[in-house]
């Protein structure tokens, strides 16, 4: 596996991809790609870091794994790539998008036209392989994806981050509730929304709010 991550990244993170752990992960990483179909494609890997650099991220949302099925996964969190069928969850993220802002239900599940507006989309396993959820998890990812996070909430101020569904909550110890906006709801998937725990959140309203307060240019979701 070679790292290709955005410049504006390698300040932050450079210490960690000297680190044994990342190391025995490029290691993990690049032998299962070998031997396993596995997702996203290696040029994808990384590539929430290239749509949302460093400095200019505003929002931060974190899922978990990348899907794994064939041609979905593209390397941004509940993301797929055009002409893709949309998964359960993303559709109820358009859902609630839709109840929300009265945006439409869009076409394509292609979420890079959020990234390059600033919001970093980021699972915390990178890579998957194929038809085997959670088959990277503990090899290392959730090292380097927690680094990621505290990173950001040391170096940088006012970030709103979307913390949805058990999983994601437990991130919030990362993150200085104080310098930054932490918005938590139910998961997006249909065993949490179809309990009333997504459904409503009011998120990306939420979001938009707080950016025009300080007068950042809000996300066009």
């Amino acid at each position: 596996m070679t790292v290709q991550i955005h410049n504006s990244w390698l300040g932050p993170l450079s210490e960690e991809f000297e680190k044994p752990y990342f190391k025995e992960l490029t290691h993990f990483v690049k032998k299962e790609y070998e031997e396993h179909i596995c997702y996203p494609k290696g040029k994808d890997i990384f590539a929430a870091f290239d749509h949302s650099p460093f400095n200019k991220t505003k929002v931060v949302i974190i899922g978990q794994d990348p899907y794994h099925g064939p041609n979905q996964a593209n390397g941004l969190c509940f993301s797929v790539k055009d002409g893709i069928p949309h998964p359960p969850s993303l559709q109820n993220i358009f859902k609630e998008i839709e109840t929300d802002l009265g945006i439409p239900y869009p076409v394509s599940g292609n979420l890079e036209r959020w990234a390059e507006q600033g919001v970093l989309l980021l699972n915390a396993t990178l890579t998957v392989r194929a038809h085997e959820a959670g088959s990277h998890q503990k090899k290392g990812w959730e090292i380097f994806t927690d680094t990621v996070i505290r990173k950001l909430s040391e170096e940088r101020e006012g970030l709103v981050f979307l913390l949805w569904g058990g999983f994601a909550k437990k991130k919030a110890k990362l993150i200085d509730g104080k310098k930054h906006h932490i918005l938590t709801s139910g998961h997006p998937s249909p065993l949490s929304a179809n309990r009333g725990y997504w459904f409503e959140n009011h998120h990306f309203s939420q979001v938009n709010e707080i950016l025009k307060r300080k007068g950042l240019e809000q996300i066009t979701w």
